[in-house]
């Protein structure tokens, strides 16, 4: 087996794998290295299975709206054991799936932990005895080991899980407590709740998705607690006791009260453990590596791109530090990542999506009065038969002084699949006059950003 490369990529996750195949594209050798499946966190323990557990969640309402329109549903029964189960059965397919199309782009794939020996060597090790099984050489090494979930620091935290921990489940049980205050936690609470979960979310501020447009996260807060999530300001967790499915929560509050299960969902953090990046001297800035604008670090050879580096954590994000990555080190340009107008969502229900400046951001960098806010509060057509379910708002930020569309934000049915549209508008530098002047699609939700006046 060869041990020298003229890459190697620590970390089979989306970053990870773009890269080692752009490299390969271009002629270069390639090895990578996973401990885990191959995918990553999105493929394996993130956006994916998330996605279909919102996919399965989400039905719920639909069935019960869909009397409204004429179905009968008399005996309407979720079984979470064989969500999960068809959910981990994909999470494989497409495991196996990235594994062959490493196969056919040459790429090398070694199965354990990597870490560094110096600055040009990696040794695998065994994933259960820590045995070395490779010694591997390369020109150049990246780091592409993402993130992983934080545990805070309080008794009984083992007792509790973490995001990675809700895909193993064999089934959701009855009562779930949410700690955090994030996408991830306001997804889960979300999914849960529609599959049938009593949810409780404990959160430590005074609102969710700091961060996000504030009327779409106020918007979110009442949606969700019409729906049933019992959402708890100022609160925190602060000791677990019990055992596994028979938990008490005790509050820094003083309160306590008993709930199945316990999901940690406050924060991520880049995943270092074990990489041993002191032996090839890769310094580190607040428990993530540092970096320059084209993911060197600060020695010459060493590269690291994604999670890891703690910028903006999202797939797509590194996808495209991966491929540029290529580029520039085996290609024959000098590409580099564009970080402006990145859009995201949350896979609420409803969902909220945005790209660009919220209304708050707007105001904080170019003040109140050179900034208009555009927006339509409406109830969707698909809701006006079962007259149920949240309004949708859609926000247009626009710069007073040149019309340009700072921002786009929406809440709503299909939020994500609408802003990602939108983003190329931003991104191109759109003005108001040019949503103005384009012709609506009726009846949809999408419409209303064209006709705002």
């Amino acid at each position: 087996m060869k041990s020298s490369f003229d890459l190697i990529v620590i970390g089979a996750g989306s970053g990870g794998l773009a890269a080692a195949k752009k490299a390969a594209s271009y002629g270069a050798s390639v090895a990578i290295v996973e401990g885990d499946l191959v995918g990553g966190t999105c493929v394996i323990r993130g956006c994916v299975p998330k996605k279909l557990l919102v996919c399965g969640s989400s039905l719920l309402e639909s069935f019960l709206s869909a009397t409204s329109y004429g179905f009968n549903f008399d005996d309407l029964k979720i079984n979470s054991e064989v969500l999960l189960a068809n959910v981990r059965k994909e999470v494989q397919r497409l495991n196996e799936l990235h594994e062959n199309f490493l196969n056919k782009a040459n790429v090398e794939l070694f199965k354990g932990w990597g870490e560094f020996r110096n600055s040009n060597c990696v040794a695998v090790k065994d994933r259960k005895n820590g045995e070395t099984l490779n010694e591997l050489y390369g020109e150049r090494i990246l780091i592409a080991v993402g993130g992983r979930p934080k545990r805070p620091s309080i008794e009984g935290a083992s007792l509790g899980w973490t995001s990675d921990d809700m895909f193993l489940l064999k089934s959701f049980p009855k009562k779930i407590t949410i700690v955090g205050a994030g996408y991830i936690a306001c997804e889960f609470a979300c999914i849960l709740h529609g599959l049938g979960v009593e949810v409780t979310q404990l959160v430590r501020g005074d609102q969710i998705l700091r961060g996000f447009d504030f009327e779409l996260s106020s918007a979110l807060t009442e949606a969700m607690k019409n729906k049933g999530v019992n959402i708890s300001f100022g609160e925190n967790v602060s000791s677990l006791k019990g055992t596994p499915g028979s938990l008490t929560i005790k509050t820094n509050a003083g309160k306590e009260f008993d709930s199945n299960g316990l999901l940690f969902a406050t924060g991520r953090e880049p995943f270092l453990d074990g990489l041993k990046l002191e032996q090839a001297g890769i310094e580190i800035l607040e428990n993530k590596i540092k970096v320059d604008s084209e993911g060197k670090t600060n020695i010459s050879n060493i590269f690291a791109i994604g999670d890891v580096t703690d910028r903006i954590n999202l797939t797509p994000v590194a996808i495209d530090e991966g491929r540029k990555f290529a580029d520039r080190n085996y290609g024959e340009s000098d590409h580099k990542v564009n970080y402006n107008f990145v859009p995201y969502a949350v896979f609420s229900q409803p969902e909220i999506a945005s790209v660009g400046m919220t209304e708050e951001k707007a105001i904080q960098s170019m003040g109140k009065d050179n900034i208009k806010v555009y927006r339509s509060i409406f109830r969707p057509l698909s809701k006006s038969l079962p007259k149920t379910g949240s309004k949708c708002i859609l926000k247009l930020i626009v710069d007073k002084n040149d019309n340009k569309v700072l921002g786009c934000h929406m809440i709503g049915d299909n939020a994500s699949e609408i802003i990602q549209m939108a983003s190329i508008s931003l991104m191109l530098g759109a003005k108001k006059s040019d949503f103005d002047n384009t012709m609506a699609l009726h009846p949809t939700i999408a419409e209303e950003f064209v006709t705002m006046r």
